[in-house]
């Protein structure tokens, strides 16, 4: 990995857990609002974005989350949804057009955090309710942020020029 690769990775995974941190209370709740989520986008861009977005998932998951196996199904849900978005370049052409499947794909996947906080949360708040209600929530507030995110990554793009940076 270059070096310039290995720093933007670094850099967009503090990011994330810095940002992770500052919206700490509505992050880890039933209705998810993790405005770090919209660096996902990053990967429409350039591919090479998967390791800091997967690593800033990690590290902000492993210190801030009340649950640790958290840490093992956030990673796996980031590296499954950003893994679909970057196969699927090959098909959907235009930046907008990737990010707005990149926002369908990781709503629709937080299945797999529904399935974790379901199973393994031992959190009071989450007893008695139904499975598909935990998944709607998550998938909502998922989406909200990341649809916010789009015009936001577009934006920065024009003063960063994404493609380049990494």
């Amino acid at each position: 990995m270059k070096v310039k690769t290995l720093t933007t990775s670094g850099i967009i995974a503090a990011l994330y857990v810095a940002i992770t941190f500052l919206i700490l209370p509505f992050g880890f709740t039933l209705v998810q609002f993790r405005v770090s989520e919209m660096f996902n986008h990053l990967v429409v861009y350039n591919k090479k974005y998967i390791f800091g977005i997967v690593i800033g998932v990690l590290v902000a998951n492993f210190l801030f989350s009340p649950i640790l196996v958290d840490v093992i199904f956030g990673v796996l849900h980031s590296i499954i949804a950003l893994s679909i978005t970057i196969f699927s370049a090959k098909f959907i052409k235009g930046i907008i057009k990737r990010m707005l499947f990149n926002t369908i794909t990781f709503s629709v996947l937080m299945i797999i955090i529904a399935y974790q906080l379901k199973i393994f949360a031992n959190i009071p708040e989450f007893n008695g309710i139904p499975f598909l209600t935990i998944y709607l929530t998550l998938a909502l507030g998922e989406f909200i942020v990341m649809m916010i995110g789009i015009p936001v990554m577009v934006g920065l793009n024009k003063r960063l020029n994404f493609k380049k940076l990494i």
